[in-house]
């Protein structure tokens, strides 16, 4: 697995699950499918750059941290 897979994927679901969203919800506000934020979280297929947006805009995060280009 590449190593940004592995660091978005851990930070999607540690963000998702720290504030008690489910998947559903997440996949809803952006416009996919459950399944895919499903995926996403274990690593089986990468966002595009458009759905990264859209998980930074929902959680007010910033990109380069949910993509483990910095810390928080």
């Amino acid at each position: 697995m590449n190593p940004i897979t592995a660091i978005f994927r851990t930070r999607l679901k540690q963000i998702r699950t720290e504030r008690g969203i489910g998947q559903v919800e997440i996949a809803k506000a952006i416009g996919v499918s459950k399944s895919v934020v499903s995926f996403w979280e274990t690593g089986k297929c990468e966002p595009t750059l458009t759905p990264i947006i859209k998980l930074a805009n929902f959680f007010d995060i910033d990109i380069d941290y949910l993509v483990g280009r910095k810390e928080q």
